[in-house]
């Protein structure tokens, strides 16, 4: 399996609640190859990753995985209701940033900043009406 490749799976595993970069899959995967832990072949230009018998040992006797600590308790359906609208939001302003007008791109803009204090707004109503108790 090649880095990019892991870092989908480990993405798929959590739920998408953790998606590994390449600058920090890399370098791991470089870190365990130098402890013996991994081996690596090229393979059409990718360079593929698998477990030695001293990695698999290591893997049986570790922990639980780690996309499995990221995953519990997650609320799944309200995880995917926010990337939904967090996703579509930022569409509609990347549609109106590329095709409108300078105008519009001003109004695109100012709406997305008073969408972000108002939601801050939320966040401080909470924190008033907890004190208030």
């Amino acid at each position: 399996m090649h880095g990019y490749e892991m870092i989908q799976e480990i993405a798929e595993r959590s739920g998408g609640t953790w998606k590994p970069s390449p600058g920090s899959v890399y370098p791991t995967l470089q870190l365990l190859e130098d402890e013996g832990l991994i081996s690596s072949a090229t393979d059409g230009g990718k360079k593929l990753f698998e477990l030695t018998e001293s990695g698999r040992a290591e893997a049986e006797a570790g922990p639980e995985a780690p996309w499995e600590e990221a995953g519990r308790g997650v609320d799944w359906e309200a995880m995917n209701e926010i990337r939904k609208a967090g996703g579509g939001l930022v569409d509609a302003f990347r549609q109106v940033w590329a095709t409108g007008t300078p105008e519009q791109r001003d109004k695109a803009l100012a709406v997305v900043n008073k969408a972000r204090k108002e939601l801050y707004l939320i966040l401080a109503e909470a924190d008033e009406s907890d004190e208030e108790e």
